[in-house]
């Protein structure tokens, strides 16, 4: 649940400078999906810093905000580490439904986006197109590893916590549910931001109800957005007074 709150608080915040935030902090000119050259390759050691920053902002609302975890950052490291990586035994962990059905898929969009967006040729909007299925399948990979690197890696929640050492805080549900969620989601946030937020856009210019907008239904997206150094409801081409 602490992923889930911890995350949303952090978009909550940043949320409340758009009134005092001026225009040019708030849409800065950087790339975004599908915004590079075609004819470019990904930039993996990009994806791989993005992500690094979203891993920091996990780990980080986890040990300010669950005592447990903060508790478990003493004793041996290698060997609290190596006893807490092991082969879950069943299904469920011991998070609530809405963290590990809606959370993990959250923030396994969020580590799909930031793919997205250092992928060249990926298509911003949502369609039919092969090019559009396969980098979301791509997305979706990179959304995999990050997952499994979050759960079981060096910088994990078996390392910084020791989630694991008891044999019931470990399920499958993590490893499963956090990739086919994440493509889920991200389709989902596409066809929501393609269809109801420009939408709505076309028929307000009240900035705050459409930064509100793109956060509520892109909380995937404004992580993303995020860890890039961008305002959390940023697009390319859509500034807020546009």
């Amino acid at each position: 649940m602490v992923r889930l709150i911890g995350g949303w608080a952090f978009l909550l915040g940043a949320s409340m400078s758009i009134g005092v935030a001026p225009a040019a902090a708030q849409e800065p000119l950087t790339a975004t999906t599908g915004s590079h050259d075609d004819t470019e390759g990904a930039d993996v050691f990009g994806a791989f810093a993005d992500s690094l920053k979203l891993l920091m902002i996990e780990h980080g609302t986890r040990v300010a905000f669950q005592a447990k975890t903060r508790h478990e950052l003493g004793g041996p490291f290698w060997s609290d580490y190596q006893r807490s990586v092991k082969m879950p035994r069943q299904w469920e962990d011991t998070d609530a439904w809405v963290v590990n059905y809606i959370g993990h898929p959250i923030h396994g969009a969020a580590a799909g986006y930031i793919w997205l967006d250092h992928e060249s040729s990926a298509p911003a909007d949502i369609s039919l197109s092969r090019r559009y299925w396969a980098s979301r399948g791509r997305a979706t990979a990179w959304a995999a590893a990050y997952s499994l690197q979050f759960e079981l890696g060096p910088l994990s929640e078996a390392s910084i916590g020791n989630v694991g050492m008891r044999p019931e805080t470990t399920g499958w549900v993590d490893h499963v549910v956090t990739p086919v969620g994440a493509f889920g989601w991200i389709v989902a946030e596409d066809a929501l931001d393609r269809f109801l937020v420009t939408w709505v856009e076309r028929h307000t210019r009240n900035r705050v109800l459409r930064a509100s907008l793109r956060l509520a239904l892109n909380p995937g997206r404004a992580l993303s957005n995020s860890t890039a150094g961008r305002a959390p409801w940023y697009r390319e081409g859509r500034a807020l007074s546009w």
